[in-house]
């Protein structure tokens, strides 16, 4: 038995390595590292103006003479050196909009130029300013997709036919690394979703919108067929592999917490701008329960993380210059970080854990409150259910 296995090991790695390195659509696969890491920085809020000549909000008098978007820039690069992440996530408001920019498209390319010249796969979603300018949220979309390295979508594939709200809601699938027996399926599922821009229903003033429950239907349909695919032979996995939700504006539960509730890491400095509607996104996360985190911007001075139903719901933090903050607060961006386990055969595995942490645009570049998000040995509390024992059960 163990002689075949070995040889159907073999003859796996001999496969990938002769595997192209794009898929069918000609988009780059992304893949665990050979050491079982894969490394996602997310990057929310830079609210990108003009570059140089864009002013810096909530900056002490010192830096406010010489600071610009040319900050934002920095940090980014500073933070990619640093990290040297496998993907970027560009989670909303990337652009400044406010009827500021009449160019969009420059402004874009100047918003995300740090992962362009570091050619590292890139993504991007659309915040609730970004189309205050001269584009659509379809034409961002449609030039963002057109744009070096990157992989974002402008929709899921089908949705000609089977038509979804919004613009930019797709999947990335993390597939295993070289050499595993894993590394034709996706041990890591990223979802990207259009969280909207404002209500545009009579009876709603000035409200953020929600995802639509033709998203959520995508979501749930994606999800069961990535499950079954990893459930699939050859080497089939009894569980689902874990996801990650991104998504600018918070879903309504991440109301519930404050920095002194119980298992918050991180804080709360400004109230969560939720949409007014629940439309079930987290419920419906929840049912699945493959989603270990959602993770979003849009209140940029919140950066915490916590525990929900097993689900971690997690800000980023604004790394924007030109969007407000707090003074004497640093810039931020979040870090999540998958490694595999290793089998009994010393080749790479399933996702054992998931982990965060954030980086601050400080004097030391400063790397704090890293935590574990998840892992194989995460058991949620036991349900108690009242149950009369005395009564045959049907």
């Amino acid at each position: 038995m163990e002689k075949t296995l070995a040889l159907l090991c073999v003859s796996l790695i001999c496969l990938s390595l002769s595997v192209s390195p794009v898929d069918a659509y000609g988009r780059r696969q992304l893949r665990f590292k050979p050491n079982g890491r894969f490394k996602v920085l997310q990057v929310s809020d830079m609210h990108y103006g003009f570059g140089k000549e864009t002013q810096c909000s909530n900056v002490t008098p010192e830096e406010s003479p010489y600071c610009s978007d040319l900050n934002t820039t920095s940090f980014i690069q500073r933070t990619i050196a640093s990290e040297k992440p496998d993907l970027i996530v560009f989670s909303g408001d990337n652009v400044n909009g406010m009827c500021e920019s009449g160019d969009a498209a420059k402004t874009m390319n100047m918003a995300f130029a740090p992962a362009i010249e570091a050619k590292i796969p890139w993504v991007a979603i659309l915040g609730n300013h970004d189309q205050e300018s001269d584009m659509t949220r379809e034409t961002m979309m449609k030039h963002i997709v057109k744009m070096p390295y990157t992989l974002a979508e402008v929709n899921p594939f089908g949705s000609w036919l089977y038509p979804i709200d919004g613009f930019g809601n797709y999947n990335l699938q993390i597939q295993g690394p070289f050499g595993s027996p894993l590394f034709f399926k996706s041990l890591l599922n990223l979802y990207m979703l259009d969280g909207g821009d404002y209500v545009k229903l009579d009876g709603f003033a000035f409200n953020y919108d929600w995802v639509k429950s033709s998203q959520v239907n995508w979501y749930e349909h994606a999800s069961k067929w990535l499950e079954m695919e990893y459930k699939k032979w050859p080497f089939p996995q009894n569980s689902t592999a874990p996801g990650l939700v991104y998504v600018h504006i918070p879903v309504p539960e991440f109301k519930r917490f404050n920095t002194n509730s119980y298992g918050v890491i991180g804080v709360r400095q400004e109230s969560t701008c939720s949409p007014p509607i629940n439309s079930g996104l987290f419920t419906k996360l929840v049912e699945r329960g493959e989603v270990k985190g959602v993770f979003s911007g849009h209140d940029h001075v919140n950066d915490f993380c916590a525990t929900l139903n097993g689900v971690n719901l997690c800000y980023a933090g604004g790394s924007g210059y030109h969007g407000y903050g707090l003074t004497g607060w640093a810039r931020r961006v979040r870090v999540v970080e998958a490694q595999l386990e290793k089998t009994k055969y010393g080749t790479w595995g399933a996702v054992d854990k998931i982990t965060t942490w954030k980086r601050l645009d400080d004097k030391n570049h400063s790397l704090i409150d890293t935590q574990l998000l998840w892992s194989k040995n995460t058991t949620l509390d036991p349900n108690y259910r009242f149950k009369c024992n005395m009564i045959k059960q049907h």
